[in-house]
């Protein structure tokens, strides 16, 4: 109890916390299928993006994404809930699962002006002993990059340090 004050108060006595910080993991390419949807729900329209493939590289890892995973999304009037699963393959053979979950909302700001929110926050399940292992310990962030040059999504995620 007497750590849980120390550290209360030594929490109070900051004007504001340090934020953490990021570093660049990977990004992702990811091509997609045609989507699919399911009306009126009871939840909102549920649309389903198949995953088809793509490639992957960052500073620690490379490979390629694998075919047969979804984009599970559930739409209502300005917001969108998604949950991507799907599998990676890195250069050397490791087979990776990755459950990306996140929300894609749009709107006005108090100026009136449109507003555009995309943020996920993937988690990966790698082997613990394999070179990979560091992936399930640490928390992940993503957002997307556009290009017409891409037919499909790019997704740039970043390790919370």
């Amino acid at each position: 109890m007497a750590l849980l004050t120390a550290l209360t108060i030594k929490v109070s006595a900051q004007e504001t916390p340090e934020a953490p910080q990021l570093e660049f993991a990977l990004q992702l390419k990811v091509t997609l299928g045609e989507a699919f949807g399911i009306d009126n729900t009871q939840h909102g329209r549920r649309t389903v993006i198949p995953i088809t493939g793509g490639t992957f590289e960052g500073p620690l890892l490379k490979g390629t994404i694998i075919n047969g995973g979804a984009d599970y999304q559930l739409n209502t009037e300005n917001r969108t809930e998604l949950e991507a699963i799907y599998c990676i393959k890195t250069d050397d053979g490791i087979y990776i699962h990755v459950r990306n979950r996140g929300i894609i909302a749009s709107g006005k700001d108090a100026d009136g002006k449109p507003t555009f929110y995309f943020r996920a926050a993937p988690q990966f399940e790698a082997p613990a002993d394999s070179k990979y292992g560091w992936l399930n310990n640490s928390l992940f962030v993503c957002a997307p990059s556009f290009s017409s040059d891409f037919k499909g999504i790019v997704l740039n995620v970043w390790r919370v340090k």
